[in-house]
């Protein structure tokens, strides 16, 4: 089995619920900022790994997600009748995403900084590790509320509580995902069985990261792309 991520996951299935009204129309991953696509953006940090192969979930308005991608290299992996969730819509798509660990990534963010994959490939160490978040320092983060979702100790050895927002990005060893009972489930219930083992793991992002959530988002994350005021 490999021991490095040879494949990424995009999540582009959900409804896209806070973004409407512009999702009535397009499905939140087709939502433009500065001028493209989220899941433009989202492939621009993948083009630093072009070996990768690139796995998309689509289920809201589906047929538009595999429009994007066609003549592509990424295969779409519908999800019908019912969203799987992350959880339940990585370990759908297992049989394409081949053995090992992979990337996941969310879609409804724009970076400006370093890839966060290849940030993510630099520390990962799969002796020591079952998941690697990469997280968002406060200071770096805009259109997101709150304290943070994980702390990290010196090791960078991750604990829920206040400290580094999640991003949306991470690898993770995908071979526990077949335990979990149930088809719908969020990657939290694979998160928590890793917590308690202490093997998932944060590391920070250098750069600046704009969760594109709600409509309002949009025009923060082309401040900060643009790098004035946000």
């Amino acid at each position: 089995m490999r021991h490095t991520p040879a494949a990424l996951m995009l999540f582009a299935a959900g409804n896209g619920t806070r973004m409407r009204p512009l999702t009535e129309t397009v499905p939140k991953p087709l939502i433009e900022v500065a001028g493209k696509p989220l899941l433009a953006h989202a492939m621009d940090q993948v083009a630093t790994m072009p070996n990768l192969r690139v796995v998309a979930n689509a289920h809201y308005k589906a047929d538009q997600i595999e429009a994007y991608f066609a003549g592509s290299d990424v295969v779409v992996n519908r999800e019908s009748p019912d969203l799987l969730d992350t959880g339940g819509g990585l370990r759908n798509a297992l049989p394409l995403l081949g053995d090992g660990p992979v990337f996941t990534m969310n879609t409804d963010a724009v970076w400006l900084g370093p890839s966060p994959l290849d940030c993510l490939a630099r520390a990962w160490d799969p002796v020591r590790m079952d998941a690697l978040l990469l997280g968002i320092p406060l200071d770096r983060a805009h259109g997101h509320a709150g304290h943070g979702d994980f702390s990290a100790d010196p090791d960078g050895r991750a604990a829920r509580g206040p400290g580094l927002i999640y991003s949306g990005v991470q690898i993770l060893s995908t071979k526990e995902l077949l335990e979990i009972e149930g088809s719908v489930f969020s990657l939290n219930a694979l998160w928590d069985r890793l917590l308690v083992r202490q093997r998932v793991f944060i590391q920070p992002y250098p750069g600046q990261w704009c969760d594109v959530g709600r409509p309002e988002n949009i025009a923060v994350a082309e401040a900060m792309l643009r790098g004035g005021d946000v």
